[in-house]
């Protein structure tokens, strides 16, 4: 399983983790993304103005994550229910890694998914936020109802 951060920029932290993780390996993947964005974002960690958006996954809503998370104050955008269209991982980047590797054969796949991250272009991690932004306010607009996706401007 690949857990990733990332903003407008590129990516701010990914690690691999067996499938199962635990809220504990979740606890600590958030301990190492604070330090990261500490050192690679340090005007938006010093005034706190980052935000964290995750999906509703059972150990990203555990209650000692939710108290972490409050401890250390920082903002979480919540992410609605049943709602894959709206998590960038979903949309974007798992997609992005998927065109990139796609016909390829490799011993290392998880040297080959760090260089198809890194391969990835700023303006298109831009154009992605721009779409979330988008997809955002159409979930607000419809109260949660199904809508039609809105993939104008994610490469």
């Amino acid at each position: 399983m690949l857990l990733n951060c990332f903003d407008i920029r590129r990516i701010v932290h990914y690690e691999f983790v067996p499938t199962g993780q635990t809220v504990d390996q979740v606890l600590e993947v958030l301990e190492m993304l604070r330090e990261k964005f500490r050192w690679k974002r340090p005007k938006l960690f010093a005034n706190n103005s980052w935000i964290l958006h995750h999906d509703n996954a059972p150990a990203h809503t555990a209650l000692s994550v939710r108290e972490f998370l409050a401890t250390k104050q920082n903002t979480v955008s919540k992410h609605p229910a049943y709602s894959p269209d709206l998590a960038p991982s979903d949309f974007f980047l798992f997609p992005k890694i998927k065109e990139i590797l796609k016909g390829r054969h490799f011993d290392d796949i998880r040297s080959n998914t760090m260089a198809a991250l890194k391969a990835i272009p700023q303006n298109q991690f831009q154009n992605c936020f721009e779409g979330w932004t988008r997809r955002r306010h159409r979930c607000i607009a419809s109260q949660g109802e199904y809508f039609e996706g809105d993939h104008s401007g994610i490469q």
